[in-house]
């Protein structure tokens, strides 16, 4: 089939080899009167796969000059085509968009203006910048049209990996609402401890709060500060005995932690939703999540909370997913603002 280059589109001009194409693969967009329109991304592959001849002017233009042409008018253009061509061979018809989102992309046995497509789908290098704001704003476009969102991340050697990307709302089954008690807590520098046996058991009744350490419960310094802001305990210094505020608590968990206050506030927003949160160090977050009795449920997160406006790394993010799926858990990135948003990446094959 011949196509002529025209700029950043290749134009087949005769409308049975136009029409033949489109039905086999539904690449480009047929033009009035007959012919059809090819995207560069469309024609590089169809070059690719024999199926296509490109001409300027009568003469004909060499993949080498058809790939510079596609580099010029496209910006990533490599990182695009790789995901489209990937996309391509995995069965699935891929349609070219402009914005935020590079492709949509139809189910296997679809076709544009039949059946809806399935996927929105971003190509990133595996050096882009990880935008949690940005991800997020896309995740909640696509939900609202009842799209996938999918991200193709390209590595140096041009392996790819997909990633799904949703906003999270994660729930779980609150214990009963707890009342102010008699309980006293001592501060012990990098958490606190609960001496009273009675007073002990009773506080980790009622909220699954610390662990018990032999007769007495540990308490980190975020469950510490989170009774104490909700007026639930009394916390002390365990050398002076002296009472010891919520502001002095804080001063004194941020010197250890610079965080502090952002773990704080998604700590709260967690148990705000009934999940109960333990430290995630050991997997490398900074929470992981169960949706009841951590004694009896396994945790169904990890979540790792980043302030807003946060932009990272890529290959941080992967070493994080590919963590928790080791583990059997989901991973949540939270962002902390006003309030908390959550938004859930997890490796897929499309």
């Amino acid at each position: 089939m011949a196509g002529e280059l025209l700029d950043d589109r290749v134009i087949v001009d005769d409308p049975a080899e136009g029409s033949a194409v489109y039905n086999r693969g539904f690449f480009g967009a047929p033009r009035p009167g007959g012919g059809l329109e090819l995207n560069l991304l469309e024609a590089v592959y169809l070059v690719e796969g024999g199926r296509l001849e490109v001409r300027r002017r009568g003469r004909a233009v060499a993949a080498r000059e058809l790939f510079r042409a596609a580099s010029a008018s496209m910006t990533a253009f490599e990182i695009r085509y790789l995901v489209y061509r990937d996309l391509r061979a995995r069965g699935y018809v891929v349609e070219a968009r402009g914005g935020p989102v590079d492709f949509q992309v139809y189910p296997r046995g679809g076709a544009p203006k039949k059946t809806p497509s399935k996927y929105w789908v971003r190509a990133l290098s595996e050096r882009a910048v990880f935008d949690l704001a940005e991800l997020l704003g896309r995740a909640e476009d696509a939900a609202a049209v009842r799209k996938t969102l999918l991200l193709g991340l390209v590595d140096e050697e041009s392996d790819l990996t997909y990633y799904s990307v949703r906003e999270a709302h994660p729930r779980g089954h609150p214990p009963a609402p707890l009342r102010k008690t008699e309980v006293v807590v001592h501060f012990l520098g990098d958490r606190a401890v609960v001496i009273d046996e009675v007073q002990a058991k009773a506080l980790h009744d009622a909220g699954f709060f610390g662990k018990i350490v032999g007769r007495r419960l540990q308490l980190s310094l975020l469950e510490t500060a989170y009774l104490l802001k909700a007026g639930l305990v009394e916390v002390r210094n365990a050398d002076t005995d002296r009472p010891i505020r919520l502001p002095r608590l804080i001063k004194e968990a941020k010197a250890l932690q610079p965080d502090f206050e952002l773990r704080l506030q998604a700590y709260e927003d967690l148990t705000s939703r009934g999940v109960i949160s333990k430290t995630g160090f050991k997997y490398g977050s900074h929470f992981r999540a169960y949706e009841g009795d951590p004694e009896t449920h396994h945790a169904k997160y990890l979540v790792h909370v980043v302030p807003k406006g946060h932009r990272g790394a890529w290959p941080e993010i992967s070493r994080a997913v590919r963590l928790a799926h080791g583990v059997k858990k989901q991973i949540l990135f939270g962002e902390v603002g006003d309030g908390v948003r959550y938004v859930k990446l997890e490796r897929v094959r499309p």
